[in-house]
């Protein structure tokens, strides 16, 4: 029985040691998870400037080539665009099709209108940066950058008003309620306070502010060289979704006044004009040739 006994005493040792290792090995193991968690997080802080500096890259490319946001900074096209929203600006759109009669466009009037909102350039680098950088997501307005509503593309006819009051292309009326500005009280602005009677040129767009009464767009600049319009090649993009504030975010939709099948079929005349003119003009040289050739 004595060695039974004398046989048990290094079991128990045994079994005792055994749960010190253990522990000593689960400790081990916490300083190895602490040090790896140390070591994670010394990484991340170290990473995030790099991540950042990717993120800025990334969103300089979308801004140069496919999708720029901006930022409104006036009424002029209340109610549609508020003061502070900003909208997304496809740039890559007009690539793919002519820029469209209802289109809000973002353009730059440099060297042709006045900016709407005049602001100081900063004096020190850091602002101006810093300024740059609130330009590129929308955070604060561009300087020579507008947003108004396409009227008249190059060969249309705009003019106001009929007996209705309303702006007509191509003879063609648009109702344009449903965007024109609206008051608190409920009342609607005009579509224009004044006359005016254009043939839009090549190359050219007629562009309105949908808050009509305060809007300078291309009815105050008719002194200026393009007559009140501006180049196609200085539109940036076409807004087509306000992402913020959270309450105004929806789409910018072509207005179904445009749609009408007589404004389109009017469309459809007018670029045709040239080549039908070109052709009129050919028929009677090729005749002449051709009788000048028999004579010989």
């Amino acid at each position: 029985m004595r060695s039974e006994a004398e046989g048990a005493v290094p079991d128990d040792k045994q079994a005792v040691t055994s749960g010190a290792e253990s522990a000593g090995e689960t400790s081990s193991d916490d300083g190895e998870s602490g040090d790896r968690k140390e070591r994670k997080q010394g990484s991340f802080w170290k990473e995030l400037p790099i991540l950042v500096g990717v993120a800025l890259v990334l969103a300089l490319l979308i801004k140069a080539f496919a999708v720029q946001a901006f930022y409104i900074p006036s009424a002029s096209m209340e109610n549609t665009l508020q003061i502070g929203d900003r909208v997304l600006v496809n740039k890559i759109v007009y690539h793919t099709r002519d820029i469209k009669r209802g289109d809000i466009v973002v353009f730059n009037g440099l060297d042709s209108w006045d900016p709407e909102v005049q602001m100081e350039e900063p004096g020190n680098p850091l602002s101006r940066a810093l300024r740059g950088i609130g330009r590129t997501f929308g955070l604060l307005p561009g300087e020579k950058d507008y947003i108004k509503r396409v009227i008249g593309t190059p060969g249309d006819h705009v003019k106001c008003c009929d007996a209705q009051g309303r702006i007509t292309v191509n003879g063609t009326p648009l109702d344009e309620s449903s965007y024109l500005y609206t008051d608190p009280r409920g009342a609607q602005d005009k579509p224009s306070a004044e006359p005016f009677d254009h043939v839009v040129q090549p190359g050219q767009l007629w562009v309105m502010g949908d808050h009509r009464s305060v809007s300078s767009d291309s009815r105050a600049h008719r002194g200026d060289p393009g007559g009140g319009t501006i180049p196609t090649n200085r539109v940036i993009g076409r807004a087509f979704v306000i992402v913020w504030p959270l309450n105004h975010v929806g789409t910018l939709p072509i207005p179904k006044t445009f749609e009408q099948p007589a404004l389109q079929a009017a469309s459809a005349v007018v670029p045709a004009t040239p080549i039908a003119l070109g052709f009129a003009g050919a028929l009677p040289i090729t005749y002449l040739r051709r009788r000048l050739r028999s004579r010989r």
